[in-house]
């Protein structure tokens, strides 16, 4: 990617569980030399085994073992147990979060449909807990509002969102007519390594980046084809990682270049 955009800022992908000691190890391993900014995951109303009011210790924690700036690109509250948790949990984050990071990137405008899996997840393995995937958005699935949505306003620019979108996604054009009504400037989704090997692939894309330029896009590239990994799921590794390397410098020659 620097070959291709040297100005272009690499974020080191989401952590989580939020560990000092993990970011440590990457150090003494060069990872965070080819990084300009590091970036963690934090849900801790819903999987985290710790209390929302931790977040600034998490932060320092971090902050602790490097001098590279400091993002949240994932945080969320879901709707599993009730609407008003979530209206609590957008309150209270962005008042620990807000002045903190900057960036921070809510997760997310739309629920994700009952009908789609969650990518990456094992829904038997992972029982209740898989289904708070699906609770996530301040939008239900049809576009309605939840509770927390009216209040999110409050907090844009200063909160993003993070949203991602499905090949050939029907809810891209209101999805962004929602961020825009929203005020939100930064938003983080991501191009799919798996998708590009679908047929108009790269018209989807074209039409994705097209109608998110009003936004500052952190863009994450994402999920291996079945055919590329060592095992045949989108988490797994590439058996070859030139391949995944090529299709990195593909999507930024085209969207950054």
């Amino acid at each position: 990617m620097e070959a291709e955009n040297s100005a272009l800022p690499r974020v080191l992908g989401g952590i989580s569980p939020i560990d000092p000691l993990f970011v440590e190890r990457m150090q003494r391993q060069g990872v965070l030399d080819a990084v300009n900014t590091v970036a963690v995951h934090g849900f801790p109303l819903d999987w985290n085994h710790w209390q929302i009011h931790e977040w600034p210790e998490k932060l320092a924690e971090i902050r602790g073992v490097t001098s590279l700036p400091l993002w949240v690109s994932e945080v969320g509250v879901s709707t599993f147990g009730a609407e008003e948790v979530q209206e609590f949990g957008l309150r209270r984050t962005a008042e620990l979060l807000i002045g903190r990071a900057p960036r921070i990137h809510w997760y997310s405008l739309y629920d994700l449909p009952r009908a789609w899996p969650a990518t990456t997840r094992h829904r038997e393995a992972e029982g209740s807990s898989y289904y708070r995937h699906c609770y996530m958005g301040l939008l239900r699935e049809d576009g309605s509002p939840k509770l927390a949505a009216k209040h999110f306003a409050a907090y844009t620019p200063s909160l993003g969102v993070c949203q991602w979108f499905h090949f050939e996604d029907h809810r891209l054009d209101d999805a962004v007519r929602h961020l825009r009504d929203l005020g939100v400037r930064y938003l983080r989704t991501g191009l799919s390594w798996s998708d590009s090997l679908r047929p108009n692939a790269e018209a989807w894309f074209d039409r994705q980046m097209r109608a998110l330029e009003p936004f500052d896009v952190t863009l994450t590239f994402c999920f291996t084809p079945d055919s590329e990994g060592i095992r045949p799921d989108h988490s797994s590794p590439p058996r070859d990682f030139a391949l995944y390397a090529d299709f990195c410098a593909r999507m930024v020659r085209r969207y950054a270049g």
